[in-house]
């Protein structure tokens, strides 16, 4: 059971928090184990393993960039050591944004470089915003278009986040 339908909401890449929370401790309750502590050893593991659930549901869809990735993951969009086909404009960006931060030696440019990479990914937040509002109004067609799309971002996210990183890394070196 995928945890959406475990909180019986619609798959969506946004959430009401609030809404979440009350069923998060509505099925805690439900699901404690010290209220089965009579059961015999095959529902106390039942019990077990959906109070796991509970918690790892609640960790996963509480949280946007899990959210997003366990919705790409759950339509076989994303996988562990996928290598993804990004465009070569935006690789060469990136190439171009890691040599002039090996080159950079003063804060200046380091600063230059940074805006520039936040520059980056405030425009890919804004991509994504315009993905995944409408996103539970459309019929599975759109939401397929709109789900490859979303992991196109979700790739240059990650590589993004190496670079922010290595920016991190020598802002600590200046």
């Amino acid at each position: 059971m995928n945890y959406f339908e475990f909180y019986g909401i619609a798959e969506s890449f946004t959430v009401e928090q609030a809404a979440l929370k009350k069923k998060f401790y509505e099925l805690s309750k439900l699901y404690h184990p010290d209220f089965y502590a009579g059961e015999d050893e095959a529902r106390q593991q039942e019990i077990l393993e959906l109070s796991t659930l509970n918690n790892k549901a609640y960790q996963v869809l509480t949280d946007p960039a899990r959210r997003m990735e366990y919705i790409l993951k759950l339509h076989g969009l994303v996988s562990e050591g996928a290598k993804p086909q990004l465009p070569s404009d935006f690789l060469m960006e990136m190439m171009e944004i890691n040599e002039r931060l090996m080159e950079a030696d003063d804060a200046a440019e380091l600063g230059r470089i940074t805006a520039e990479v936040l520059a980056f990914e405030s425009d890919m937040n804004e991509k994504l915003t315009g993905l995944t509002n409408d996103y539970t109004e459309l019929d599975h067609t759109a939401q397929q278009e709109k789900r490859i799309k979303i992991a196109d971002i979700y790739y240059r996210q990650k590589y993004l986040l190496r670079i922010k990183e290595s920016l991190d890394t020598f802002a600590a070196r200046l």
